[in-house]
């Protein structure tokens, strides 16, 4: 594929994707029409068609690319309550939802798709909790107390930087949230080496 068509399609791909995350500020996305869609976005239906089925065709891609993107950031940081590769995890999580913060405001917002975050939340569980039950064998009991309290904070944290529009810079919030999750699994469970 030649360079300038290249160009093109990851353009259109972007105006469709602007279009339905303002519209699914308004209403979820099985209310939004390609209608409404393509007149937002400014292109015409053939062209919607060319890349996308249906709106949740169009839906599942897009949070198929951000699903991967958050996998591919828990693949690179093994994830560890107490080591610096903790924040550099947290720091490209944030980098990637300020990248895309427009959709991903509207798919954590009140018309979101809820089934994506707990799929995201589901994965973070299995990269994450092993770990936790590795540094604390004893505390088995505890951590996932812990964990819940941490996931359900830093889901609260995200959507509340999203629906403010990310006026913080990403590494800002990065180190915000590692400092509170650091400072609740410190004082929840002790660090593994003081137990």
């Amino acid at each position: 594929m030649d360079e300038t068509k290249d160009r093109r399609i990851r353009r259109t791909r972007r105006q469709i994707r602007r279009a339905l995350a303002q519209l699914m500020q308004q209403k979820s996305a099985s209310e939004v029409t390609v209608k409404e869609l393509v007149d937002l976005a400014d292109i015409n239906r053939s062209t919607f068609y060319l890349h996308y089925s249906d709106i949740f065709d169009l839906l599942g891609a897009v949070e198929e690319e951000l699903f991967r993107e958050i996998r591919a950031a828990v693949d690179a940081h093994p994830v560890s309550a107490f080591e610096q590769e903790g924040l550099a995890f947290i720091e490209e999580v944030f980098s990637i939802l300020y990248e895309n913060r427009e959709i991903c405001a509207a798919l954590v917002g009140p018309h979101g798709d809820m089934a994506f975050l707990h799929r995201i939340e589901r994965m973070m569980a299995e990269n994450v909790l092993p770990q936790l039950q590795e540094n604390f064998p004893d505390r088995r009991s505890s951590i996932d107390y812990g964990y819940a309290f941490c996931t359900t904070g830093a889901v609260g944290l995200i959507k509340h930087w999203l629906a403010a529009g990310c006026a913080e810079p990403p590494r800002e919030m990065a180190q915000q949230t590692y400092r509170m999750i650091h400072n609740m699994m410190t004082l929840g469970l002790g660090h593994p080496d003081r137990s």
